[in-house]
């Protein structure tokens, strides 16, 4: 019976329906925040989550009695248990703010989908690697922080009088987000060669450590990809041999069928 239930859980037509199912509350969810949507057909979308969240309910039950402790064994499993633990909570008193909570499963798409767990597996598998960058990252924030704090705090407070302010104001450039007009043209205007100092940090930080986050998470994802590759051909090598094991068998048995009908 487990073996039947594993079976179909595995199956691709049960993959989209779950698919499907997460798509259509990733709708209503979004339609719960127009007021005029809530007004014509409320109940009908609270109903239709509410048949959703019992979908959910029933899956995952089915998956713990098919795979029983084994299912706290896959990390994606107990995401999915999670997120549906989350909203099983009353929304109501000191627990209304989870409501909000409910999109999160919308998140499911990722532990159904294949192709999404390779893109998480790619990015975690790059964590490691990008540890090393942001305390990099970390260490030209903190000189250059220092540098324009000295420099420019006494006559721009607002936007380098502290480490922090000058962090913040430092973070803001680095995303080219206002940087020029915003800051550094109006500090230039005091200080004409500012663009000695803010050039150089936009090129170690927007142009440089920035696209080594992005080299090593591509590199990550490419050895993901290759990992699962070499799976799927380990199983499929594995696959071949035993149906070569099995034409063997048969040969060797049609050879003896042969040989009993030429003696007899």
């Amino acid at each position: 019976m487990r073996d039947t239930i594993k079976a179909f859980l595995a199956s691709r037509r049960w993959e989209q329906f779950i698919v499907t199912v997460i798509v259509v509350n990733a709708i209503t969810l979004g339609l719960e925040t127009v007021p005029e949507v809530m007004a014509r057909f409320g109940n009908v979308l609270v109903a239709l989550d509410t048949l959703i969240l019992g979908i959910f309910v029933v899956e995952i039950a089915t998956r713990l009695y098919a795979h029983r402790l084994r299912f706290f064994l896959d990390p994606w499993s107990v995401f999915d248990f999670v997120i549906v633990a989350i909203a099983l909570i009353p929304s109501t008193g000191a627990f209304s703010v989870l409501r909000a909570l409910r999109i999160l499963r919308v998140l499911r798409l990722i532990s159904v989908v294949p192709s999404l767990r390779k893109v998480i597996g790619g990015l975690i598998a790059a964590l490691p690697g990008l540890a090393s960058i942001i305390v990099l990252l970390a260490l030209v924030f903190y000189v250059f922080a220092v540098i324009a704090t000295k420099l420019y705090g006494p006559t721009f407070p607002e936007w380098f009088g502290s480490i922090g302010a000058s962090l913040y104001s430092l973070f803001q450039i680095m995303t080219l987000e206002s940087w020029s007009m915003g800051i550094v043209r109006p500090v230039m205007e005091v200080h004409p060669y500012a663009w000695v100092f803010f050039v150089p940090f936009i090129v170690c930080t927007a142009f440089a450590v920035l696209n080594l986050f992005i080299g090593v998470i591509v590199s990550a994802m490419q050895e993901e990809h290759e990992s699962a590759a070499d799976d799927s051909r380990a199983k499929m090598l594995s696959e071949t041999a035993i149906l070569l094991e099995e034409v063997r068998a048969l040969r060797s048995e049609v050879a003896e069928l042969r040989g009993e009908r030429r003696a007899g």
